[in-house]
């Protein structure tokens, strides 16, 4: 997964404006306790940030 579909995916689930917000605010466990953005920037790959979203937001399983 490249970075533009893991932002995609985000605006897909949490609206354009608010994606961003909340990816540079919530910190996930999965992530070393990092937001998505640091984790990104820290150079994890996005596929495993998104897996770490979708276990946080709960989506459903065909949004894997």
């Amino acid at each position: 997964m490249r970075h533009s579909e893991f932002w995609e995916r985000m605006e897909l689930h949490l609206g354009e404006a608010y994606a961003h917000v909340w990816a540079s605010t919530q910190s996930l466990g999965e992530l070393g306790s990092r937001t998505p953005t640091d984790a990104l920037d820290a150079g994890v790959d996005p596929k495993l940030v998104w897996r770490a979203v979708h276990a946080n937001l709960q989506l459903p399983a065909s949004e894997r």
